[in-house]
């Protein structure tokens, strides 16, 4: 199952860069028109039109917001930043990614950019050091623990989820022990109800509410089979 998934997170990477490519993600649109293109784009590069969970483009103090939230569309500005998270579904494997863009040239929310990814490969680090006996809770606390360390205050309840073939939520359900959840104190190495290996999405969003801005970096955690 790794290697679809990992290939699946391959063509959303794909998409990204080719949105970055063409000038996608430039001020004057809002983030309903900018969604819409990167839908178009993934149907003309990939022929998807499935995504397993909602898409999200927000900007601004919109970015302040974790995943649940529905806030108004606005329009991105310049000097704005802003970040996506999608799931497009590749040959029913899900994949589920999210970066952050900043237009521009503000320092402040470059190096929020930047730490969003540089703290998720700081956790992953861990993750792999640590697998056979880390809890969902114990890798929310450590991941709190980076965004604080670095200046930042994390912006969500959980710091995960599980990814798998479409739908998994459906299948496994969207209990506690689903997510990198601070309630979560199994080992995210056992087992899901049916045995098999469970699979990981780690998401980092690091928030500065006085700003009113934030940065989100996620994908895959998990990188060889165990």
């Amino acid at each position: 199952m790794i290697q679809e998934l990992l290939s699946a997170q391959e063509k959303a990477d794909v998409l990204f860069r080719e949105a970055e490519a063409r000038g996608y993600i430039v001020a004057g649109q809002t983030e309903k028109e900018l969604n819409t293109k990167m839908f178009d784009l993934a149907e003309e590069l990939f022929g998807i039109r499935k995504y397993w969970h909602k898409r999200i483009v927000r900007a601004g103090v919109n970015t302040l917001l974790p995943y649940r939230e529905n806030p108004p569309n606005l329009v991105l500005q310049q000097d704005d930043i802003l970040f996506f998270d999608f799931g497009p579904v590749f040959e029913e494997w899900e994949a589920d990614y999210g970066r952050t863009y900043v237009i521009g040239e503000d320092p402040y929310k470059l190096r929020l950019k930047t730490d969003t990814e540089a703290l998720w490969r700081e956790g992953k680090e861990y993750f792999d050091r640590n697998y056979a006996t880390l809890t969902g809770a114990g890798f929310y606390a450590y991941t709190k623990e980076l965004a604080v360390r670095s200046g930042w205050e994390f912006g969500n309840i959980h710091c995960g989820h599980l990814i798998g073939n479409f739908p998994h939520e459906e299948v496994l359900g969207e209990e506690v022990e689903n997510y990198l959840h601070p309630e979560n104190h199994l080992p995210l190495s056992a087992p899901d109800k049916f045995g098999h290996q469970r699979y990981w999405i780690y998401e980092i969003h690091l928030v500065d509410r006085a700003r009113g801005i934030g940065g989100f970096f996620e994908q895959l955690v998990n990188s060889v089979e165990s």
